[in-house]
C-alpha cells in the first residue's frame, strides 16, 4: 500500500505555486484547512483563484490571505459573511463569480468524476441562467453547469492514516469530500494521523488514492472563529416575527423533513418539540438537527447552515454538501421555509439580492426553492418605510420562478395555485380592507 508523505504546514504550503486555481474546503470555519491557509499566507505565492463556499472570516483562514493581497478571484456561493471580501469585490481588488451552493457542490463532484457537467433546474429563470445553455428536460427548464476542477485542493479531515485515507467529523465533511477528488494536488490537514491500517475500511470517507500530502494540525478555539462557542444575545424575539413562525410551524407535519432558512424561519426551530416529530435538515450536511447547546461550540458539536453549534437528535446522520443538495434536488426534503424580500402574485420569489448591496451571497436558496416539495415563505408584509413587498411582479433578482406554495406574514396567509394568489386566512385582528391597502399584488379571497 502506498504511504502518503507527511509534511509540516509550512512545507506543504511551499508546494502551492502562484497563479494556481485552488479549492478550499470548509463551511464557515468548520472543516476549514485553516493551518494550511495560514502557512500559505506566510509565503510569497499570490494571484490565486479560490473556489470555496466562503472566504473565512476577517484575518482568519482565507481571510488572512485576502488581507495579504494573495487572492485574485473567488468562485463560490456565499461571500457576504466576510465584509472584507465584500469591500475587495466592490473596489475591484478581486474578481468574483457566484454559484448556487448546490450547483457548486455538484460541479466539484462532476469535475472529480471526469464528467464535463450536468443540467439542473436550479437557477432556471434567474440571472444565473443568462447566457447559459438551457434545455427542456422532463417538462422542466434546466441549466447546464460545467464541472469544476482545480490545480490544488486544501482540505481538512478529523483523522487520517498513513495511506492517506480520511475520516471527517460531524458536519466537517461539507465540501472537503468532493474537493478531495477534483484537484491535481490534494493536501489534507488532519487532527490526527494514525498508522496505516488503524482506520477500519468501513469508516473511511475519502480513499487514500486521492490524497497526495498529509499535514497533522491540531484545532484550537481560535481556529473556529465565530463558531468557537454558542452565542446567545438574550434578546427576546419580535412578537410579529414570532407569530409568523408559530403559524408556519402549524403547516409542518410529523415525519416531515424540513429545511429552515435564516431570519424568521430560525425561530421555528426554537418552537419545535420532540412531540412534533419534525426532522430538520441543514444544507451543510446534517439530518436530525436538535436544539442549540447551552454552552460549547464547533469543537464539541455539529454546526447548522447558520454556522451555529447545534445538537444532534437520536437517529441523526451526517453527509457532505454534494449529497445534501442531491437530497434537496431529488425531492427528499418535504418543506423548505425561507425568508423573503419580495414575493409576487405569480409565486415568484426574490430573497437573495437586496437593493444597494453587492450580489455576493446566494447560498443554497435557489436549490432549496426549486428542490423542496413545498416552499413556505415567511416575512413581514411591508418594508420599514411601509412600501409593499408583495407585488404584481418582483423587481429584485429572482431566487426562483413560480416556486412559492404558501406565504405567511403578520397580516395574512396566502396560497399560490395555477399562477394565482389566494387568501387563505387573515391573521387575528386584521381586516380585509387593511390587507388590500398594504398589498400591491392582486389576490382572490
Amino acid at each position: 500500500m502506498r504511504r502518503v508523505p507527511q509534511m509540516s504546514a509550512a512545507e506543504a504550503a511551499r508546494l502551492v505555486k502562484s497563479g494556481a486555481v485552488m479549492m478550499v474546503g470548509g463551511f464557515g470555519m468548520t472543516g476549514s484547512p485553516v493551518h494550511l491557509l495560514h502557512a500559505l499566507a506566510e509565503t510569497d505565492a499570490r494571484d490565486f483563484t479560490v473556489i470555496a463556499n466562503n472566504i473565512g472570516e476577517p484575518g482568519l483562514g482565507g481571510g488572512r490571505m485576502l488581507r495579504n493581497g494573495q487572492i485574485k478571484k473567488v468562485i463560490g456561493s456565499y461571500f457576504t459573511s466576510n465584509p472584507e471580501v465584500v469591500a475587495a469585490a466592490q473596489s475591484g481588488a478581486i474578481d468574483f463569480e457566484l454559484m448556487p451552493q448546490g450547483s457548486m457542490a455538484e460541479a466539484i463532484r462532476a469535475g472529480g468524476a471526469g464528467i464535463g457537467g450536468f443540467y439542473t433546474p436550479t437557477a432556471a429563470g434567474t440571472v444565473f441562467a443568462e447566457g447559459a445553455d438551457t434545455r427542456d428536460i422532463d417538462g422542466l427548464t434546466q441549466v447546464f453547469v460545467p464541472g469544476l476542477r482545480a490545480d490544488v485542493a486544501l482540505i481538512r479531515a478529523w483523522r487520517a492514516d498513513g495511506a492517506g485515507n480520511l475520516v471527517y467529523r460531524r458536519t466537517e465533511q461539507n465540501f472537503n469530500k468532493a474537493m478531495a477528488t477534483a484537484a491535481d494536488l490534494v493536501i489534507a490537514e488532519a487532527e490526527e494521523i494514525l498508522p496505516m491500517g488503524a482506520l477500519h475500511p468501513d469508516q473511511i470517507h475519502t480513499s487514500g488514492n486521492y490524497v497526495d500530502v498529509l499535514v497533522e494540525a491540531k484545532t484550537t478555539l481560535a481556529d473556529l472563529g465565530t463558531s468557537a462557542d454558542i452565542r446567545s444575545s438574550g434578546k427576546a424575539p419580535d412578537p410579529l416575527r414570532l407569530g409568523i413562525a408559530r403559524r408556519a410551524l402549524a403547516e409542518l407535519k410529523a415525519g416531515d423533513v424540513v429545511n429552515l432558512g435564516i431570519g424568521i424561519p430560525t425561530l421555528i426551530a426554537d418552537l419545535i418539540t420532540p412531540e412534533h416529530g419534525i426532522i430538520l435538515h441543514t444544507e451543510n450536511g446534517m439530518l436530525g438537527v436538535g436544539p442549540a447547546p447551552e454552552t460549547g461550540g464547533a469543537m464539541d458539536y455539529p454546526v447548522n447552515a447558520g454556522k451555529q453549534p447545534v445538537t444532534a437528535l437520536p437517529g441523526s446522520s451526517y453527509f457532505d454538501s454534494a449529497d445534501s443538495f442531491a437530497m434537496i434536488r431529488g425531492g427528499h426534503v418535504d418543506v423548505a421555509v425561507m425568508g423573503g424580500l419580495q414575493v409576487d402574485q405569480q409565486g415568484n420569489l426574490a430573497n437573495w439580492a437586496a437593493p444597494g448591496k453587492p450580489l455576493l451571497g446566494v447560498g443554497g436558496a435557489m436549490d432549496l426553492a426549486g428542490g423542496a416539495k413545498r416552499l413556505i415563505i415567511t416575512m413581514l408584509h411591508s418594508k420599514r418605510d411601509g412600501s409593499p413587498k408583495i407585488l404584481p411582479q418582483c423587481t429584485l433578482p429572482l431566487t426562483a420562478a413560480a416556486a412559492v406554495d404558501l406565504l405567511i406574514t403578520e397580516l395574512a396567509v396566502f396560497a399560490f395555485e395555477a399562477g394565482e394568489m389566494r387568501l387563505v386566512e387573515l391573521m387575528p385582528g386584521v381586516a380585509l380592507d387593511e390587507l388590500r391597502a398594504k398589498t400591491a399584488a392582486d389576490f382572490r379571497s
